[in-house]
């Protein structure tokens, strides 16, 4: 198989990488698309894969083309795509905010599939979730998903619209967790700790929590009731956040985010 990366930065290296890593594509056949003169020197040092600056016949001779550039900056390359896609080649874009159809539209081109990965992937611990364009096959599909899942796991949708909620839920996830560990880590110092003492205690929980989470056969409402102890610290802290609305705030930022992402992708 042979595969076009539109756009290099982190997300797009992190899917090249994984392709490599797990032996889904070998380097010769891994086309990488960097117009920053200097962002492409570096790819073409460290020997990535077959690296150029602009967009020439060379893309007409991949089996997939992933956009992985700014969305900002989508619609000054769908020129240069439009001009040597190829009608058997299927565009994966995992470029946030812009619908499938409107792709389309820019490329003339109907065969697209839309993914909304997170920045997990960088380290193959990943979750995109995806949908496609009707007319592409079982099989295609399929290559597709193996492809996404070198990257941790992938969530194939049906529905477009729920990549509005993929992307508030686990797009924008990580800076959720990064939110509480950074909150959690001062309270820690706030106690006595150095910083990092404290960062070292949060960490290990939140990894061993995501352990007991994915392996104890019990709903969250139990794990939290085996900790809470009644009378007990854990109660304590737990009152305290129900009483300054922190559930409830969580849950409401993350329908906002829905709402902001759903708001990008009319623009």
């Amino acid at each position: 198989m042979k595969i076009a990366i539109v756009g290099c930065g982190n997300m797009g290296m992190a899917f090249a990488r994984s392709f490599v890593q797990y032996d889904l594509v070998k380097k010769e056949d891994l086309l990488l698309i960097e117009k920053s003169k200097e962002r492409s020197e570096v790819l073409k040092k460290e020997k990535e894969g077959v690296v150029v600056d602009t967009i020439g016949l060379n893309l007409g001779e991949v089996d997939l083309v992933i956009l992985s550039v700014k969305p900002q900056d989508f619609s000054s390359v769908a020129p240069d795509l439009k001009q040597y896609l190829k009608d058997s080649q299927v565009v994966l874009s995992i470029m946030a905010g812009i619908p499938m159809a409107r792709i389309q539209d820019e490329l003339e081109h109907q065969w697209v599939v839309r993914a909304m990965p997170n920045t997990p992937a960088m380290l193959g611990q990943g979750i995109t979730g995806y949908c496609a364009a009707e007319g592409i096959s079982f099989q295609k599909l399929q290559r597709i998903d193996n492809l996404i899942n070198a990257t941790g796991r992938s969530v194939y949708l049906e529905n477009e619209s729920l990549l509005d909620a993929v992307t508030a839920l686990s797009g924008s996830g990580p800076a959720y967790f990064y939110y509480l560990v950074k909150h959690m880590v001062q309270a820690g110092m706030d106690m006595g700790f150095d910083e990092g003492l404290a960062r070292l205690l949060v960490k290990q929980t939140m990894l061993g929590s995501y352990h007991l989470i994915n392996n104890a056969e019990k709903s969250l409402d139990e794990l939290i009731s085996a900790v809470a102890s009644k009378g007990g610290t854990t109660e304590a802290a737990l009152k305290t956040f129900e009483e300054r609305g922190l559930g409830e705030a969580l849950q409401a930022g993350i329908l906002k985010a829905e709402e902001r992402s759903r708001e990008l992708s009319k623009k």
